[in-house]
């Protein structure tokens, strides 16, 4: 292949790297207590709740997609806000609907397997490699935010459901998450495949984590008033932020 055949894309999401998974777990873990700050602790409700975090939503990834280059800070108030609408609709969904988590979960990873499908059936590709387009963006957010829903639905559906309680499915969803990085680094499955693995888990992971720190004693919890879990998750990913390195992803572009 010829230089003159190549340029050089920049996409707008960052570097997969040890540093993008603490900051995505950090972010799931404060959806998850911040949705139940504003919708249990306050009181809001889930339908209020949805409805709030749904606009900052939108009006974040729509300045995400206009935007022409990778802005870190606009890039991770998205991804958190996926998660706090996740939390709160999910929330909806499974308890004030009444569909249950098992049915939500299910529902919910339809939706991520049908996005990806046609994302890649539209584009060729779902690998972040190939964000470079707004309308890869579009499927990149879409999954992003079935996937942050399904993660709450999941989790609670573990802890519940399973008789394995919150401690006992964030060890499970760990080790999982171990096994994967293992794949990684010591065979050739397909790396796309291990990226959205990974990023689907890791939003269960901070489910139950965040269930683990907000939930009564009697329920395996420490208790924990999810506003002040809010408040230093936040500051603690704030802090990550500014601490660690965050580069945008290159791609090659025939």
């Amino acid at each position: 292949m010829s230089d003159s055949l190549q340029n050089s894309a920049i996409s707008k999401v960052p570097e997969v790297t040890l540093g993008f998974w603490t900051l995505k777990i950090l972010a799931t873990t404060l959806g998850e207590v911040g949705g139940n700050a504003v919708t249990m602790t306050l009181g809001l409700g889930y339908l209020v709740g949805t409805a709030i975090f749904g606009t900052l939503l939108i009006i974040a990834v729509t300045a995400q997609v206009r935007t022409k280059h990778f802005h870190p800070i606009l890039y991770w108030i998205v991804i958190t806000l996926t998660t706090l609408a996740g939390t709160t609709l999910a929330d909806f969904v499974d308890r004030s609907l009444g569909i249950g988590y098992f049915g939500g979960s299910l529902t919910l990873f339809l939706l991520v397997l049908t996005t990806l499908a046609v994302w890649h059936r539209s584009l060729g590709s779902v690998d972040v490699v190939s964000i470079t387009s707004r309308k890869a963006e579009i499927f990149y957010w879409t999954t992003i935010m079935f996937s942050q829903t399904l993660g709450t639905a999941l989790g609670d559906w573990m802890a519940d459901s399973t008789g394995l309680g919150y401690n006992g499915s964030a060890l499970l969803i760990a080790a999982i998450l171990v096994f994967l990085a293992f794949l990684y680094f010591f065979s050739k499955t397909n790396r796309t495949f291990l990226f959205w693995a990974a990023f689907i888990l890791t939003r269960p992971l901070g489910a139950t984590l965040a269930n683990s720190l907000d939930k009564p004693l009697s329920k395996g919890g420490l208790a924990i008033n999810d506003i002040t879990a809010t408040a230093v998750i936040g500051a603690v990913m704030i802090i990550c932020l500014l601490l660690i390195p965050q580069r945008q992803k290159h791609a090659a572009r025939l």
